[in-house]
């Protein structure tokens, strides 16, 4: 299939913000598994993120642009593939495709829904302000108590298996999404292929192990106040 310079732009585009957007959900992880520490980890680990202040919502901001553009041309390129011509479904038949790989639209639109639903539960704490961390008293270092906020939240059915199915899509989108984006920018050929895929595979697995790990544990009372 012939790919315009407009599409291969387009295709790298999406590729390098994918790749800035893994590297925050790395960071963010890192964060994110201090809730493991206890209330001394996460707590004092909010306390310095909020004493950036206005840092932090650029930072977010920035993240939050790159995830829709990445979006807007995951989008305009799968309505592409969509309306191509027969001759190029009877060559897409001919490659292999993946569960994940053909699934790429539908997971980065559930991630958008998940991120927004995120933001709403722990950024901006709307979705349950009775254990928000503005609601509850400051721990004994009079800090923000994120730790018991974080705690009880994922103590609630429903809480966990919101962010459960979220990683599911974020498994899915990076099984496929980390070897295409070395494909995209030409960095394999034909033997590397198969490496390629498994590198992908694991690294898509290590950020979904440890990503759910946190509302597992916690659910399963492991972590508790």
């Amino acid at each position: 299939m012939h790919l315009t310079q407009s599409t291969v732009g387009r295709k790298i585009l999406m590729a390098v913000t994918g790749l800035l957007l893994v590297g925050f959900i790395t960071v963010h992880l890192l964060g994110n598994l201090s809730v493991f520490a206890g209330p001394d980890g996460i707590n004092a680990y909010a306390l310095k993120l909020h004493s950036l202040g206005a840092l932090v919502w650029v930072f977010r901001l920035i993240m939050l642009a790159l995830f829709v553009v990445h979006i807007y041309f995951g989008v305009t390129l799968s309505m592409e593939n969509r309306t191509a011509t027969p001759v190029n479904y009877s060559i897409k038949k001919m490659v292999k495709t993946t569960f994940s790989g053909e699934s790429m639209l539908y997971t980065g639109l559930i991630l958008l829904a998940f991120l927004i639903y995120h933001l709403l539960h722990f950024t901006l704490q709307v979705t349950n302000p009775g254990i928000s961390a503005h609601a509850l008293p400051l721990d004994a270092a009079l800090r923000p108590d994120v730790y018991t906020m974080v705690v009880l939240s994922f103590q609630k059915v429903f809480i966990s298996l919101v962010y459960i199915v979220g990683m599911i899509a974020l498994l899915l989108h990076l099984t496929h999404g980390l070897s295409s984006f070395v494909q995209t920018l030409g960095w394999n050929n034909g033997p590397s292929l198969e490496k390629v895929g498994l590198g992908g595979k694991i690294v898509a697995v290590g950020f979904f192990v440890a990503y759910v790990a946190i509302p597992v544990l916690i659910l399963a009372r492991f972590v508790k106040v």
